[in-house]
């Protein structure tokens, strides 16, 4: 019979970030004392971590930092949402997105191999929190946007901490007016964009794979018409069009009124405000998108634990 329970375990993990495995691993080998459970976990360091490395990560955090005109949006994955209320994971990411508005790239090798505030490197640094905290975790993705003048705004959606969250949004507005203008308007286009997803700036930007795949499907849809052929070329360039305007950010219906699209929002604004607004560029960061997640039965996992 084991000499714990499913609640010291659990005082393990909320202690430590360690995964359950681990954490059971450590109450039996210490005899259910929970401190030194504790310092066997962290006497594990680099071993812990190799072992951690091959377990999928989608979970974590979207750490966003801006400088003057520069912005940057990093992704740094864990396995479970617990690990991104972590101080430790939070310091990382947080000093992790700082680092990266320092790069010329977005390079994520780059940035691992770059200096950490705290000493050593990025990588370094990741490798240790893997250690200590008890999950895989990796920098997934970063990128960076940029204007000669004017500003870049953030906006991060589900907040767990400032500039980290589960959604992270980078607007870029060139521009000649002034922070009092570009900073509620970003705001709200930043909104927009959290909201609405977008796939691309405009619609020269999207992806021809995606747009393939939607022409095939609208393809099919207008053979079980029963139209005539020219008839159904004519359905299919509209739905293609449809989608190209519904994906596109500029061609998209502001979410604030619905009834202008965002390149006449932009304009409009930047001349009630006696000046000019193009918005260049923008970054939509969602946390684990993309990323196939196997799904865990979480009882069937405790007891699979406390059975050994």
């Amino acid at each position: 019979m084991a000499d714990f329970s499913i609640a010291d375990v659990k005082t393990l993990r909320e202690k430590t970030g360690a995964g359950m495995m681990d954490a059971k691993k450590a109450l039996v080998e210490a005899g259910g004392d929970i401190e030194a459970a504790i310092d066997g976990l962290r006497a594990k360091g680099l071993a812990t971590a190799q072992k951690k490395s091959s377990r999928t990560a989608a979970e974590g955090l979207v750490g966003v930092s801006v400088e003057g005109t520069k912005g940057v949006a990093v992704e740094v994955n864990s396995e479970t949402d617990f690990v991104a209320k972590n101080d430790q994971f939070q310091d990382f990411v947080r000093h992790t997105t700082a680092v990266a508005l320092t790069l010329g790239s977005d390079d994520v090798e780059a940035l691992k191999a770059s200096d950490y505030p705290a000493g050593g490197t990025v990588a370094e640094k990741l490798t240790d929190n893997v250690a200590t905290i008890g999950e895989n975790q990796q920098i997934r993705r970063m990128k960076t946007v940029s204007v000669g003048s004017g500003a870049v705004v953030s906006y991060v959606h589900n907040a767990a901490a400032e500039g980290l969250g589960k959604i992270g949004v980078l607007v870029a507005l060139e521009s000649d007016l002034g922070d009092d203008v570009l900073v509620p308007f970003g705001k709200q286009l930043a909104m927009h964009i959290a909201s609405m997803f977008p796939q691309a700036l405009n619609a020269d930007g999207l992806d021809a794979d995606v747009i393939e795949r939607e022409r095939a499907i609208a393809q099919e849809k207008a053979a079980e018409s029963g139209k005539p052929e020219n008839v159904q070329e004519k359905m299919v360039e509209g739905a293609i069009k449809k989608f190209a305007k519904e994906n596109a950010l500029l061609s998209q219906m502001f979410v604030m009124d619905n009834k202008s699209s965002v390149a006449d929002v932009v304009a409009k604004t930047g001349k009630d405000a006696g000046g000019s607004i193009t918005l260049t560029d923008y970054v939509r960061f969602q946390l684990g998108e993309g990323i196939e997640v196997e799904e865990e039965d979480f009882a069937a996992e405790v007891a699979a634990t406390l059975k050994g």
